[in-house]
């Protein structure tokens, strides 16, 4: 596997000098039983944690994701080894998360990339091939709708931008195919939102939900899709318009908005630096949730490097950012997960004002749970709330409070709407699906609400030593 890594580079890997720290990161991940010690004074100067932890191992099943994603670094880790090793019960436990991930059509790209297929068995690959035959179709689908959809909006003359999806190629995602994206989202001025509201629901769009500042339709919505059909161009469709409302004092993003030549149409798109910040944050937002996507991570890293040279980038994009604190951190801290897996891959010019500005409580999270966070299998689990708060104490507002995600007290929404003239099997259909979604909820809040209150007590005696 050396022999080919070491025959040339990836354009990843060319971006950035990768230091040798890199190597020697992977090389203690690849040790279990192994201890860390935080001591990160010279990074905030106020607090300093002086202690040994034993890290607890990552499973077999956390090993073989984890070498999944060290497979898209340069040089290759020995940790990919695992996956010539691996029982028919691993690949399919692995292909289910891998779409879950949404890692799985990456994955088979730097394979092909590598000309490594043979370290896969080949039922996987004709598996993952004919997805990516499915997610071309998918994405033609896609990319036909959203083109019908901004084409209204523009003979409306509605202000707005894309958001997320195309807009992160190419320098995210070389190839549109191969992400797998749920649904269509634009970023509209709040005086036309009401007009682009009108303007689904003549395509037959239906309101779902208003979460904030985001709106949630969906159109031909079918009740309990299964995993196996992800990939394939069903009829459904989801857009998400999120509220851009005026601040006093900064400039919105709307009016910096550039133009992209997109499939026979101009296409507003966000500034390279107001793209840049929102993926970086929408990445941070996945961390403080209860799963988080790796392939977003992947996708900001491609990012990073696309850009590491450009230095007038990072010191533009450091102005934006730091008027608002929180931004910083939150690149922090996603910047410093991917470094922690991965190994280096952000430029000093970026790391300087985002990750040295950590408190030294979020670093050792993210030394304590890094790995376990990007590796875990859906749901998830609630150890996001520990670093939350921790960054609470540094100016980060939360999205909710402790008590509201340890213990919702609303209903799941409805997985699937009630239609008009809706027959009797398709209504069963949906009372089953959303019995199991709230069944399903309810187990993984107790189940997960309990390790959250026994790790938090170990959480606690760690902060209790540090050392101010």
């Amino acid at each position: 596997m050396q022999a080919h890594s070491s025959r040339r580079l990836s354009p990843e890997g060319e971006a950035c000098d990768l230091t040798a720290s890199s190597a020697v990161r992977r090389q203690r991940h690849e040790t279990t039983g192994t201890h860390v010690r935080a001591s990160r004074s010279a990074l905030n100067g106020d607090i300093r944690l002086d202690t040994d932890v034993e890290m607890r191992p990552l499973s077999r099943e956390e090993s073989i994701r984890e070498a999944v994603i060290l497979s898209f670094c340069d040089p290759l880790s020995d940790q990919c080894l695992l996956l010539l090793d691996l029982s028919s019960r691993e690949w399919r436990r692995l292909l289910d998360w891998l779409d879950i991930s949404g890692l799985a059509l990456y994955f088979l790209d730097r394979m092909m990339e590598l000309q490594l297929c043979g370290l896969v068995p080949p039922a996987v690959i004709d598996r993952l091939q004919q997805n990516l035959l499915d997610n071309t179709k998918r994405t033609r689908g896609m990319i036909a709708e959203s083109v019908a959809i901004q084409k209204e909006f523009q003979e409306s003359c509605l202000s707005y931008a894309t958001l997320k999806g195309f807009s992160l190629s190419p320098l995210s995602v070389p190839k549109p195919e191969l992400r797998h994206q749920f649904d269509l989202d634009f970023l509209v001025a709040e005086e036309n939102v009401s007009l682009a509201r009108h303007i689904l629901e003549r395509r037959g769009y239906r309101l779902y939900a208003i979460s904030g500042r985001s709106w949630e339709f969906k159109i031909n919505e079918m009740p309990g899709v299964p995993l196996r059909d992800l990939y394939k161009d069903l009829p459904g469709r989801s857009v998400e318009l999120h509220v851009e409302v005026p601040v006093r004092g900064r400039p919105s993003m709307l009016e910096r908005k550039e133009e992209r030549d997109f499939y026979g149409i101009s296409m507003p798109v966000l500034s390279p630096i107001d793209l840049f910040l929102g993926q970086g944050l929408h990445a941070y937002k996945d961390i403080c949730s209860e799963f988080s996507r790796a392939a977003h991570l992947l996708e900001f890293r491609r990012h990073v490097l696309a850009r590491c040279n450009d230095n007038a980038f990072w010191n533009e994009l450091r102005v934006v950012a730091e008027e608002n604190p929180a931004a910083s951190l939150g690149l922090g801290v996603v910047t410093q997960l991917i470094t922690h897996v991965m190994g280096d891959f952000a430029p000093e010019a970026f790391t300087s004002w985002t990750v040295h500005r950590l408190p030294s409580s979020a670093l050792f999270w993210v030394d304590l749970y890094g790995r376990h966070t990007v590796c875990k299998k859906f749901p998830g689990d609630k150890l996001y709330l520990l670093l939350q708060k921790e960054l609470e104490f540094a100016g980060v507002p939360a999205k909710r409070s402790l008590q509201k995600a340890l213990l919702p007290l609303r209903l799941p929404p409805p997985a699937v709407m009630a239609s008009a003239n809706e027959p009797l099997s398709r209504r069963i259909r949906r009372y089953l699906l959303q019995l199991d979604v709230f069944l399903s909820r309810l187990r993984f809040h107790v189940v997960e609400g309990l390790r959250y209150t026994r790790e938090s007590r170990l959480w606690l005696q760690r902060m209790n030593r540090m050392v101010r």
